[in-house]
């Protein structure tokens, strides 16, 4: 067919003017097929040439980067948060247009005409202003950190594991009890409470050059108490193959209350180890140990299933011989070789054997205390007295906290903050004077962190902030959302065009009257006597009695009822003529 088709083409291309048709429908005969699927198949095999040239206004629009800034803005606004957008781009743009916020028009240049922009063209705007909602909704970039030997960082995290609560039972030889779906989920919370005691905790630590993880599981919930925990028997020496041990220079950790806690930051500073967490929602900071948790999970709780286990210790036994085969033969992708072949490179003087678990435990409830800075540079501690003089910042009479070393009983540790708000601890030696008067010393520094500079999206969302406050600077924009301030000055009413909208005078409905037959209500008539009572009190000083008692005597004899009240207060306050009569016949004047 292929063969055939190409000899066509061939024929075609030499044949002379008007003998292209029976080269057609030789074709077709030949192959037996129709001259739409012989032409299908023909441009199937042409390589076309030719190309469509540029439109000269390629990549040009009529909207301006201010104009995109509020559009953009305006939808950001609306987003919920899981994502969700409130305000459609065809809806923002009428109402932006309604409240005069902006034009998105462009002019006919033919005709003069003012058109306005159609909303696939503010489409292409803002992508191409870099400032669609999709665009701005994408990861902020992040600068990859290094650490510079193994045991310099460690990364820890807690995680729940949601498969699997551990509840031993007698007559059973498998303590470890997978959680069905249709009986623990949200709408079944008292199942989830009776097994909350039993729910079992893992906590993943990595390390950052290496990428040994190292794996224990707890019971009960995150806690300041299982995290200490982890981390001293995380610290110790194992031996064999469970190779990762020693006391990290820093620990990174996300800004959980457990991770956060006292007995945490106290155990970090007896032992020397900047604590630093992580900015709150910023989950990718730890993306090594929560990657961890993703391999924990595959690689071994996936088997857990099929085998055994009868408690926590014997769990914990499984989860040490996993790690010690995974890090000794998984291939890291990073650094092209096993968790444990990297490890090893670490020197004498990086690995800082752990004291054991009985000093740390009790470091760890050890809290740094006060004390003043004498006249002369130094600190009362433990009955003795530490040179601070050489510690830079520490100025006479302020209060400094301090604590005890666990490696050396004639040293101690001093608890400052840097610049950068990170804690640095600084060796003060005990005040023992030499032959030639000198003291010992030996201040520790910390290691500051710089930002990655500020991407498209970020200058973007900042642009955006200062439009929709109506600031300037990036610290006025976040003033402005903690007062609450409305977006766009509160200027901007979203239901204007609803509240524009002209809408037809309709006709009214020709209807039937109700069959209803409205009751008559019957008011009693006040007497003589009571008409003139409540006209004395509606009058006031007004009411003259030997006149209007006669006047009304004269017109209203029986009495008058109550909606009259009224119209005869307002003829007696009118002035009373006075009428002559005149008898037999006479004229009255």
């Amino acid at each position: 067919m292929t063969e055939r088709l190409v000899a066509v083409m061939h024929a075609v291309r030499s044949a002379d003017h008007g003998s292209k048709q029976s080269i057609y429908d030789a074709a077709c005969q030949d192959l037996q097929i129709s001259r739409a699927t012989l032409h299908r198949n023909l441009k199937r095999l042409t390589v076309k040439t030719t190309t469509r040239k540029q439109r000269s206004d390629a990549g040009k629009s009529c909207l301006t980067r201010d104009e995109a800034l509020i559009i953009s803005g305006t939808i950001q606004e609306s987003i919920r948060g899981q994502g969700k957008k409130m305000f459609s781009l065809t809806d923002a743009v009428a109402a932006l247009r309604a409240n005069n916020f902006i034009r998105a028009e462009r002019i006919d240049e033919t005709t003069g005409e003012i058109i306005q922009l159609s909303d696939s063209a503010i489409y292409r705007a803002l992508r191409s202003y870099g400032l669609h909602p999709d665009q701005l909704a994408a990861p902020d970039p992040h600068l990859e950190m290094r650490s510079k030997h193994p045991n310099h960082v460690w990364q820890i995290d807690a995680s729940l594991c949601v498969l699997y609560y551990l509840k031993p039972q007698k007559n059973s030889a498998n303590g470890l009890h997978v959680m069905a779906q249709d009986e623990f989920y949200k709408n079944k919370p008292k199942n989830l409470q009776r097994v909350m005691a039993d729910r079992v905790w893992s906590y993943e630590i990595t390390d950052h050059a290496s990428g040994w993880i190292y794996v224990e599981y707890v019971m009960g919930a995150e806690s300041g108490l299982n995290l200490c925990n982890v981390l001293i028997n995380a610290m110790q020496e194992r031996g064999r193959a469970d190779l990762m041990h020693g006391v990290p220079q820093i620990l990174y950790m996300d800004p959980g209350s457990a991770n956060t806690s006292s007995m945490t930051l106290n155990l970090c500073k007896s032992l020397g180890i900047k604590a630093i967490a992580h900015a709150a929602g910023n989950a990718r900071a730890t993306g090594q140990v929560e990657n961890a948790r993703n391999i924990i999970e595959r690689k071994f709780e996936s088997g857990l299933r099929f085998r055994p286990v009868a408690d926590l210790d014997e769990l914990n036994s499984l989860a040490a011989q996993w790690r010690a085969v995974f890090n000794a033969t998984a291939v890291h992708r990073r650094h092209k070789k096993n968790r444990s072949a990297m490890w090893l490179s670490i020197t004498a003087e990086q690995l800082i054997k752990a004291p054991s678990i009985e000093v740390c435990r009790e470091l760890a409830v050890s809290t740094p205390v006060e004390r003043k800075v004498t006249s002369n540079l130094r600190i009362n501690f433990q009955g003795s007295q530490f040179s601070v003089k050489d510690i830079p910042g520490v100025m006479v009479g302020e209060m400094v906290m301090v604590t005890r070393n666990p490696w050396r009983d004639d040293v101690a540790q001093l608890v400052l903050t840097d610049l950068d708000g990170a804690e640095v601890f600084h060796v003060i030696p005990e005040i023992k004077k030499d032959e030639y008067g000198f003291d010992e010393q030996g201040p520790i520094y910390g290691e500051g962190y710089k930002q990655m500079a500020a991407g498209p999206a970020q200058i973007a969302k900042a642009a955006i902030e200062q439009i929709m406050t109506g600031t300037e600077t990036q610290g006025a924009a976040e003033k402005a959302r903690k007062a609450k301030a409305l977006p766009l000055g509160g200027k901007f009413n979203p239901y204007k065009p609803m509240q524009d909208t002209s809408l037809p005078e309709y006709m009214p409905r020709r209807g039937t009257e109700h069959s209803l037959i409205t009751p008559t209500v019957e008011v009693p008539r006040l007497t003589l006597v009571q008409t003139a009572m409540r006209l004395r009190t509606r009058m006031g000083d007004e009411w003259k009695p030997e006149e209007h008692f006669g006047w009304l005597q004269q017109r209203y004899p029986d009495g008058a009822h109550e909606h009259e009240l009224d119209t005869i207060a307002e003829q007696l306050a009118k002035p009373q003529s006075k009428t002559l009569r005149v008898m037999n016949g006479g004229t009255a004047c």
